[in-house]
């Protein structure tokens, strides 16, 4: 058994991780921390999170020595902000852990990317250029061989999911950027609240234009331009994008189907529809729903996920049965 922690474990997406380790029958769940100054420690997570009661009562620990945690883990599960993962991760790193980082900060290797969009200097570039990009269905055989894996977010996994097919398959005309516009739930803004996130608050609104942190990131790993603009929804969960996309001519809608049918045809976390998805039927699944419209030279493909499931800590847990060479959805379904 894989002893497992989970530091920032009292967040939406610490809890959805601490369940899926529970039902793991290779890992075992060893710590649950916060940061050492959290109102959450001291505090047993099904308290935090009452869907846990009778399933996981750990009491949510203050993380007073990395070292100490790295010496007693096999796995460990970073759902902390940016700057923390860029300094705990060496730490879990030199104790041979394997690290499944779910912050941005080992996603992106391009020159003043942090200063920039996350407002910090990357000290890590011997990490950085090692950690593989957890894009679970098309860098698996990077996951294989990693003991740093950077797990995606939410907008760039539904994103590169929907338009990765036909970029690998040459059917796109890249002089034509695409243009993804999609929609997430409030939990992508986390637990703490704000005025922006209150549910009472939050209006159907763009945020970020032409300024998002996840616009280059997702433009780096799909190799070419887009143009991204995220949407704050007034609901719980999940992630709705709408991506247009100019074809090359001559594309068949025959082609289109064959590109998204190899690409996708042994993964079992993502579901070609014959209709355009809904939210509700990813809600609380580890799954990525895919269709499309094809009119003359466009093609609108629409992609959605849970935003704290496939778009966070389910494709954590995809990465890490990848890793150990475990069924890939095993503890998901």
């Amino acid at each position: 058994m894989l002893k497992t922690v989970i530091i920032g474990a009292s967040g939406y997406t610490g809890a959805e991780l601490a369940l899926m380790v529970e039902k793991h029958p290779e890992l075992t769940l060893s710590g649950l921390y916060v940061s050492k100054n959290s109102v959450d420690a001291g505090k047993p997570i099904s308290q935090l999170h009452g869907k846990l009661h009778g399933l996981i009562d750990l009491t949510v620990q203050p993380l007073t020595s990395p070292q100490e945690v790295a010496q007693q883990c096999d796995v460990v599960f970073l759902a902390t902000a940016h700057e923390v993962s860029h300094d705990l991760a060496p730490t879990f790193l030199a104790h041979d852990c394997v690290v499944l980082d779910l912050s941005g900060a080992y996603r992106v290797k391009a020159d003043g990317f942090y200063p920039q969009y996350y407002g910090f200097e990357h000290t890590e570039s011997q990490w950085l250029d090692q950690a593989a990009y957890g894009l679970a269905e098309w860098n698996a055989s990077q996951v294989e061989q990693a003991q740093l894996i950077a797990v995606p977010g939410c907008y760039p996994t539904a994103s590169q999911l929907a338009i990765k097919p036909l970029i690998e398959s040459q059917l796109l005309d890249l002089n034509q950027w695409p243009v993804i516009n999609a929609t997430s739930g409030v939990t992508g803004a986390g637990r703490k609240a704000s005025m922006t996130n209150s549910f009472c608050e939050v209006s159907l609104q763009p945020y970020g234009v032409f300024t998002h942190r996840h616009q280059p990131e997702i433009a780096s790993h799909l190799g070419c331009d887009v143009i991204f603009t995220p949407h704050l929804g007034n609901f719980k969960r999940g992630i709705l994008a709408t991506i247009t996309m100019k074809l090359v001519d001559g594309v068949s809608e025959k082609q289109i189907q064959q590109a998204f049918e190899q690409a996708y045809k042994d993964k079992p976390a993502v579901r070609l529809l014959d209709e355009l998805p809904r939210l509700q039927n990813v809600e609380n699944t580890p799954f990525c729903d895919i269709g499309w419209k094809i009119q003359g030279q466009h093609i609108i493909v629409v992609s959605a996920i849970d935003n704290l499931l496939k778009g966070a800590s389910s494709q954590a847990m995809q990465c890490l049965n990848i890793r150990y060479g475990f069924p890939i959805l095993t503890s998901l379904v």
